[in-house]
């Protein structure tokens, strides 16, 4: 990969405008995997202050483009059981024509409306699209630990998750109205073991019963397919630093129940640190201060030599970049006084503000060699993947033999979904090479 030229990327970003993959359904957990997975969150609280509702993952394309979206979060509460984080935008919000799946307004009355009422519209429209729920995130992990520490505590939640999102029992709602929604579970207990957001819970234990849980899920999992004659996905999202995934995972235990990790390839430096850094490069950049240092290459090494099966780990790829401001000069490693101005946070923004910023005095500068890419105005970087970094990426995925791209999140993206489009046209293929 560090071979690749400059022209055959150029070559490769032209095909995104003319390669359409189209979706291929996930196989049963254990068989020979034909396709690469792509895996697209789409987050609850997005509909809001974002204003991007799954309407826009279906006229963007990136619905037609993935083989699964993740819908982000469920919350695992004190109480040791599945709940919504959100109700209103989940079930109960009324989309209007214009925001709807299937162009037709929401009415009083109907049995479901909500978020989930418009991923049963993305699904029939996309047939062989597969929806998770996603449990936890950076603020909703606090008590997974307490929900995994025992038999019985993990067969609580287990079930809990099942009969909630699976079996679609929505309190105050007809049983069973959202049956059917949901095609599985995908776990972003972030982190086992290990420090995440400030709170959580965190115990030593973590790391066997994370493996526990996720036997747990698969059996319920399991029984339940075996009635309704279908197969439920388990996903994992996965860190990227050895000591993360020493702490809070066995690695050649948790594939025995995943149908696939998603491994963090993402947020490896960031405005927290007041020096400007690649936040997502395949390899570590030449002159990097910091040894040892975080790349894609290393976690994806970091999985294998601890026994995760290549063929199951997917990798992250960011629709955002990560900014700094007060720079000098227009490359990596420099000083800076802190984060750059962001439309919802500072140091982040979304890729579709940020590829508009290359009219507004920003140079874009490469770094093909080690797979990473930013802009500068000589004051501000940002530093985030365009169409042909992701290429790049899915070239890297390819060669190294992996399961697919998993994205965060689909609302970074444009509108005509350029980002999900590089993704579906580095990973087409009707067969696993």
């Amino acid at each position: 990969m560090r071979g690749l030229t400059r022209r055959l990327i150029a070559v490769a970003a032209a095909t995104v405008a003319v390669v359409a993959a189209a979706p291929v359904a996930a196989q049963a957990h254990g068989q020979h995997q034909t396709s690469y997975v792509k895996v697209g969150y789409f987050t609850q609280w997005g509909i809001y202050a974002r204003n991007y509702q799954l309407s826009k993952v279906q006229s963007s394309g990136q619905a037609a483009r993935l083989t699964h979206l993740n819908y982000a979060f469920g919350t695992v509460t004190a109480a040791g059981v599945c709940a919504s984080a959100d109700p209103w935008a989940d079930w109960q919000t009324p989309f209007p024509a214009d925001l709807s799946v299937d162009g037709v307004a929401d009415v009083a009355g109907q049995p479901i409306s909500g978020n989930l009422n418009q991923l049963a519209e993305l699904k029939t429209k996309n047939p062989r699209l597969r929806v998770l729920i996603s449990l936890g995130g950076w603020t909703g992990s606090a008590f997974f630990s307490d929900a995994a520490l025992t038999d019985a505590s993990r067969k609580k939640l287990v079930t809990s998750c099942v009969d909630l999102w699976l079996k679609g029992n929505l309190p105050g709602l007809t049983a069973g109205v959202a049956a059917g929604i949901f095609d599985g579970v995908d776990l972003d207990w972030e982190w086992p073991g290990s420090d995440g957001n400030a709170g959580n819970v965190v115990r030593a234990e973590d790391n066997h019963n994370f493996t526990l849980l996720a036997a747990e899920f698969r059996s319920q999992l399991d029984r339940l397919g075996h009635a309704t004659g279908k197969h439920y996905d388990l996903t994992a999202f996965l860190p990227a630093a050895p000591a993360k995934i020493d702490a809070g995972f066995e690695a050649t235990k948790i594939f025995t129940y995943l149908d696939f990790g998603t491994v963090q390839g993402y947020d490896f430096h960031g405005s927290w640190e007041l020096r400007t850094n690649q936040q997502s490069s395949i390899y570590v950049p030449k002159g990097a201060p910091d040894n040892p240092d975080f790349s894609i290459n290393n976690a994806v090494n970091a999985w294998l030599t601890r026994g995760a099966p290549r063929g199951r780990l997917v990798i992250g790829v960011p629709y955002y970049g990560q900014g700094w401001t007060g720079t000098t000069g227009s490359g990596l490693f420099a000083p800076a006084t802190g984060p750059a101005k962001g439309t919802f946070a500072h140091g982040t923004e979304d890729y579709k503000v940020l590829r508009t910023l290359l009219t507004q005095g920003y140079t874009l500068h490469r770094d093909w060699r080690d797979g990473n890419s930013w802009i500068s105005n000589g004051t501000t970087f940002w530093t985030y993947d365009d169409p042909a970094q992701i290429l790049q990426k899915t070239s890297y995925i390819r060669q190294q033999g992996l399961g697919g791209a998993m994205v965060w999140s689909l609302d970074g993206d444009d509108a005509s979904g350029s980002l999900t489009r590089a993704v579906s046209a580095g990973l087409w293929s009707p067969w696993r090479y």
